[in-house]
């Protein structure tokens, strides 16, 4: 039941967490709000167990560094980060680390919620097939050499005219090539697509 589940909201923006809190509170969720990584990370032993809705760039203390502390201390609450449109680079280093999703600025209600949806049925474990190495090698197997190598770009956190420069084609094949990856896997959201590459052993490479 979402009156059982908490959102800590961890953005400087007050606006954000404003807008955040109130459509979570609406939406049955429970919410704490946290105006920085530092005061997350200060209030982390006392904090309640939830979901964590993690803004990447703050001041003091981004949110990859707030992360990597969150590892360290063996916290295993799911994350979802908050990017802007130019940080989608970082928000894959973040699912790299083990973020569960990545959700782009200025973001829907549907997006939003879909992407907690999708964060507390992963702390349940019903992605286990789709985490799976094995499996998700099959899935890729799918692919094209073509819409694979595109796939492993993604995967590094390169933007579309930077993979249409490294394979000599246009940005709008790698629209293409790209659109036919979600297809071919099933997925909705590049995060997913994302996991299932990670899986299977892509993206190790640095952009």
């Amino acid at each position: 039941m979402n009156e059982q589940r908490l959102i800590h909201v961890v953005d400087d923006d007050d606006s954000v967490r404003r807008s955040a809190g109130f459509l979570l509170r609406t939406s049955g969720y429970a919410v704490r709000l946290h105006t920085s990584g530092v005061a997350f990370l200060r209030e982390l032993k006392a904090a309640e167990p939830g979901c964590i809705l993690l803004d990447v760039r703050m001041p003091e203390i981004d949110g990859l560094a707030v992360q990597e502390e969150l590892v360290a201390r063996g916290v295993t609450m799911p994350v979802i980060i908050l990017t802007g449109h130019a940080d989608v680079s970082i928000a894959v280093q973040a699912m790299k680390a083990g973020a569960i999703d990545f959700i782009e600025k200025p973001f829907e209600k549907a997006v939003l919620l879909a992407a907690i949806d999708r964060a507390f049925a992963r702390l349940a474990h019903t992605d286990a097939a789709a985490r799976s190495g094995d499996v998700a090698k099959l899935w890729v197997a799918r692919l094209t050499p073509r819409e694979q190598e595109v796939l492993e770009r993604l995967a590094q956190g390169l933007p579309n005219k930077t993979i249409a420069y490294d394979l000599g084609i246009s940005p709008r094949t790698v629209e293409v090539h790209r659109a036919n990856v979600m297809t071919k896997l099933e997925v909705h959201a590049l995060s997913d697509a994302l996991r299932i590459a990670f899986a299977a052993g892509l993206g190790g490479k640095q952009p």
